[in-house]
């Protein structure tokens, strides 16, 4: 069984809408629709960790290709009978009465009591030739996704982030050969000093390319003519929230611009909930899964309560015309 897109859907209005088809927004989606919800899945069909051949770190889904975990979740979610809806959402918009209206783009609206943003962050690489054609193979971010799949090979870091020497440095746990390449990231002496420490050798100068050979990465080269061969190249991208949908809601960010939300995934906008990339950065797919299951958990209890508080609302009118 596979879980299809719908692009369009006879239904307009759920308790829940989840932006974002990804680990977060589909784990949400299962609890949500086991929850005897009704609940649409808006997803663009583009996951940021779609370059990559396989996922790591998620028990029982180690090794697995990133897009085939997708389809199961899609399966999953249909069965309990949440709605796929291929498309990009826009704008979410505040409804009547208290409510929530998401714009897709061709125009569509559909109207949920809750919105769940799953939609991830982008990866905006530097611009050196030859490195965004192998990102996900060869040219990858995170130690923990695929540093085993590397183990004991020559690895470069490119030094284009605040944080790439410490990536360099944590690296080492991985390889004892690792070469530090500070592009556009000079090293403080101090940073020298532990990159000599730790084993980590510096290869000073600006970084002109990303060669291949037979279509594979083969070695990062320098302005001056020097080549590094490499397994992979680790490089600091940078990341920005997909979150545009939540502009002009009055949404609480940070200082870095990002959505702040509660440990359940609450904005600090009733109805407003927000998992996964688009929140946090380091999150992988098992830890957006988690986070969009305890949104799952705390976004149902806030519905019973609204619930709750209608039907006790109902009640005592119920009783004043009785008593009439």
């Amino acid at each position: 069984m596979t879980g299809a897109f719908n692009d369009r859907t006879d239904r307009t209005s759920y308790d829940v809408i989840v932006i974002g088809g990804g680990a977060g927004g589909l784990n949400a989606a299962l609890v949500l629709a086991r929850a005897r919800r009704s609940v649409a899945v808006i997803d663009s069909g583009e996951p940021r960790n779609a370059p990559s051949a396989h996922m790591h770190s998620f028990l029982s889904r180690d090794g697995v290709p990133p897009l085939s975990v997708l389809e199961t979740g899609r399966a999953e979610i249909a069965r309990y009978g949440a709605v796929l809806v291929r498309g990009q959402a826009d704008q979410v918009e505040a409804g009547e009465p208290g409510g929530y209206v998401v714009r897709l783009a061709g125009g569509a609206t559909l109207d949920a009591r809750h919105v769940v943003l799953a939609s991830g962050l982008r990866d905006e690489l530097p611009d050196i030739p030859g490195l965004r054609a192998l990102w996900g193979e060869g040219v990858i971010f995170c130690p923990y996704c695929h540093g085993y799949e590397v183990r004991d090979q020559p690895l470069v870091v490119l030094g284009v982030h605040p944080a790439s020497a410490g990536q360099a440095l944590l690296l080492r746990q991985w390889s004892h050969d690792v070469v530090y390449v500070p592009h556009t990231q000079p090293l403080t002496e101090e940073e020298r000093e532990r990159m000599d420490a730790r084993g980590v050798r510096v290869a000073d100068g600006p970084v002109s390319g990303v060669l291949t050979r037979e279509g594979r990465l083969h070695a990062v080269e320098l302005a001056d003519g020097r080549t590094l061969e490499c397994a992979a190249v680790f490089v600091f991208p940078k990341m920005t929230p997909n979150d545009a949908a939540f502009e002009g809601l009055g949404c609480a960010r940070d200082e870095a611009g990002w959505l702040v939300t509660d440990r359940a995934g609450r904005t600090s906008r009733p109805g407003l909930w927000a998992v996964g990339n688009v929140v946090d950065s380091r999150a992988q797919a098992v830890t957006a899964a988690g986070m969009g299951a305890a949104a799952a958990f705390a976004l149902n209890h806030d519905l019973v309560d609204e619930e709750i508080e209608q039907a006790v609302t109902a009640h005592r009118a119920s009783a004043v015309t009785a008593a009439r």
